[in-house]
């Protein structure tokens, strides 16, 4: 469904300056990239809760103990993420799984390799202060709405809500803000009317009194009843072809997030909030503690993708897309749990 002309030339013109940004890392990486043992992995918004087990996995050393010298690309949203694995400034992407569907419907093939999350962990809300009346979804039609970027998970359930009320995603106005502080002073001062976006941002809006929660994908039964059923959220992908010729450092990757959804499980929230980079708590440790409460179920147990998961994630997405065509995707080209199986049993996840 064509995006309106707003975030449509706001998408234009930061696909440019992604491109641009791309194009840098690319060079800075030249010297070390043929190198055998390093990889780069781009990421969209690291500091958010999706991608803890990435997280976990560099700032414990996992990546070193599988012999990987890794370097990360922070980019603002996962679009940003995308376009450095495309431009080739990155090898791995960490991002959402949807994103392997979109790109085999269009042309380009990308392959998830290992699980982070099997939750989107996305909740939709509205602003207690410039919707107070609200009664229903139809109230939203010509309102703005925060996502964190256009073609995102955040779209993607924000347009299942909006369907189950009778509206499209054309009958509102799309807003991108990313996932960090900007997503939290866009709703705060007013620039938008309702917010689909992840954690710790929902969270510290929703405990602030900020925003009332109207769809909430946080946990396996909110999913359930979103969704129809679990969705695999993030996760590391690579082309298809990259994925071919680097079995061996998809297995190391593999190995260090596994190890890391292990670790998760075990650790207290002490641990993790420790382990951490302070900037990711956005100034509030205890609310970051509460935003991982919500989320910590939804965290992937072993590395495998579910095959129900993987059809969760089409129908999601044909929902919202009319691009996105069933005979055009092969699921099974999509996603690999021939690594995470290896992961899984030597780690015994």
């Amino acid at each position: 469904m064509p995006l309106p002309d707003p975030i449509r030339r706001r998408s234009l013109a930061a696909a440019a300056a992604l491109l641009a940004s791309a194009a840098a890392v690319r060079g800075s990486l030249a010297q070390i990239r043929p190198e055998e043992g390093r990889v780069a992995i781009a990421v969209g918004a690291r500091s958010t809760v999706s991608y803890l087990p990435l997280t976990i996995a560099a700032q414990l050393g996992y990546f070193r103990a599988e012999g990987l010298d890794v370097t990360l690309i922070d980019l603002p949203d996962e679009a940003g993420a995308l376009q450095a694995l495309g431009a080739g400034a990155a090898d791995v992407a960490s991002c959402t799984y949807e994103h392997t569907i979109r790109l085999q419907a269009r042309g380009p093939a990308l392959q998830s390799f290992v699980l982070q999350g099997r939750t989107p962990q996305i909740a939709v809300g509205i602003s207690t202060r410039t919707m107070s009346a609200y009664r229903g979804v139809a109230d939203l039609r010509g309102r703005r709405i925060g996502v964190s970027a256009s073609e995102s998970a955040t779209q993607s359930v924000l347009g299942i809500l909006l369907r189950r009320g009778g509206l499209s995603p054309a009958d509102v106005s799309l807003v991108s803000v990313g996932m960090g502080a900007g997503a939290l002073n866009a709703l705060r001062s007013g620039q938008i009317d309702a917010i689909s976006n992840v954690e710790p941002v929902m969270t510290m809006l929703e405990h602030r009194g900020d925003v009332r929660i109207l769809a909430d994908t946080r946990s396996l039964a909110g999913a359930q009843d979103i969704l129809g059923g679990p969705m695999p959220a993030g996760c590391l992908c690579a082309s298809t072809e990259y994925v071919q010729k680097h079995p061996a450092t998809c297995q190391a990757l593999a190995h260090a997030i596994v190890r890391a959804l292990k670790w998760l499980r075990t650790a207290g929230p002490g641990d993790i909030v420790r382990t951490v980079p302070e900037e990711y708590l956005l100034g509030d440790r205890g609310l970051y503690l509460l935003s991982l409460a919500k989320v910590i179920e939804a965290f992937s147990l072993d590395g495998l993708m579910p095959q129900d998961g993987a059809r969760t994630a089409l129908r999601v997405l044909q929902d919202g897309d009319v691009s996105v065509r069933a005979d055009r995707v092969n699921l099974g080209q999509t996603y690999t749990n021939t690594f995470a199986r290896v992961a899984k049993d030597r780690f015994k996840a």
